[in-house]
């Protein structure tokens, strides 16, 4: 199995996945701004993956605190959360996992430095852990909904690299293909920085799950000649409606889907699902660099002085949403009341 991020030896390890697929290399944090910049450069990259790297990031922080008064301790675990929380805007994972540390904390505060730090490695090796686990049982949710002969669009990356193992989206379509069912897959590369191309298909390779590559504006004409029978893509939110943003291209798709009569589904944890939000248009939109746009891993792709916009997500109204596969079952129309059950089991 891919992991993508863990702790040991009181380090952070990563895979960088700015260096895939042409070098596989693991990085070793020592410091939790480490983490917090792997996170804004997308060496570590995918809502859930942002969630555990914040939580170990934390752990990290407060574990090489050498000024371990109780008034240090508690104003540098709550900078350290800050920092993180300012990190990336959209994932809803990444909150849900510093208010996560932030409740173990204050559970655990009063008990000698040592105790604290050692609960809180312990609270996010198990955020980690439980990662994966929950990833496995919405893939056994999800695989229901794929069925033998089945060819596959997915866009950006939903897999085991985005998550601490296994995967979302593409944790379906690897516990369909674990099942025997014969399954294509066909990868957007997903512009502007090629997740789909750099990473969703290096790990089919290295599954040897069949897949094919397509530029993303291939798409429409690949459903129009039946090449395509169902959608599956991750989230980054999702709100109580249903609504869900996900990497920018996702909407096209989902009104592509549409007009074809091709189904649309969404694969993320709990963790992902924001109940304070009502709907999409309050979801925060991260807009990164130009440069993602202008410029390719440093080489200028377009004429100097042009300006760029780089939303890095967009917002798939639920209407367009056939069902939302989580670790607790699937939510399907109307969402907000499936939704809200999901966290009733």
């Amino acid at each position: 199995m891919i992991r993508t991020l863990f702790w040991k030896n009181d380090a952070v390890v990563m895979l960088d996945q700015k260096s895939l697929p042409l070098k596989e290399r693991y990085l070793t944090c020592w410091k939790h701004e480490e983490v917090v910049a792997a996170i804004k450069d997308l060496t570590v990259r995918g809502a859930p993956a942002i969630g555990v790297a914040a939580a170990l990031g934390i752990a990290l922080g407060i574990n090489r605190l050498r000024d371990q008064s109780p008034e240090n301790l508690k104003k540098e675990f709550y900078s350290i959360c800050d920092q993180f929380s300012r990190s990336r805007p959209t994932a809803k994972n990444l909150f849900w996992a510093i208010e996560r540390m932030k409740k173990r904390f204050e559970e655990i505060f009063g008990l000698p430095p040592e105790m604290i730090k050692k609960n809180l490695i312990e609270e996010a090796v198990r955020i980690t852990e439980e990662d994966i686990a929950v990833n496995r049982r919405m893939g056994a949710h999800g695989r229901t909904l794929i069925q033998d002969g089945d060819t596959i669009l997915t866009h950006c990356n939903a897999g085991a690299l985005a998550t601490a193992g296994y995967g979302t989206a593409l944790g379906v379509i690897r516990a369909a293909h674990e099942e025997g069912k014969k399954i294509h897959v066909f990868v957007d590369e997903t512009r502007p920085v090629l997740q789909g191309a750099r990473l969703t298909a290096w790990e089919l390779v290295k599954e040897k799950i069949p897949a094919t590559l397509i530029a993303d504006n291939m798409a429409g004409y690949l459903m129009k000649q039946g090449k395509i029978n169902k959608i599956i893509v991750g989230a980054d939110r999702i709100a109580a409606n249903g609504d869900t943003a996900n990497k920018i291209g996702t909407y096209s798709l989902a009104l592509l889907a549409g007009a074809h009569g091709i189904p649309f589904y969404v694969a993320a944890p709990l963790s992902t699902i924001d109940l304070s939000i009502k709907a999409g248009d309050e979801i925060p939109i991260e807009e990164r660099s130009d440069l993602e746009i202008t410029h390719f891993q440093g080489i200028r792709t377009a004429p100097e002085g042009i300006s760029a916009y780089n939303p890095a997500f967009d917002v798939t109204p639920h209407k367009y949403i056939e069902a939302i596969v989580t670790e607790a079952g699937i939510a399907t129309a109307p969402f907000e009341k499936s939704i809200s059950g999901l966290f009733k089991e």
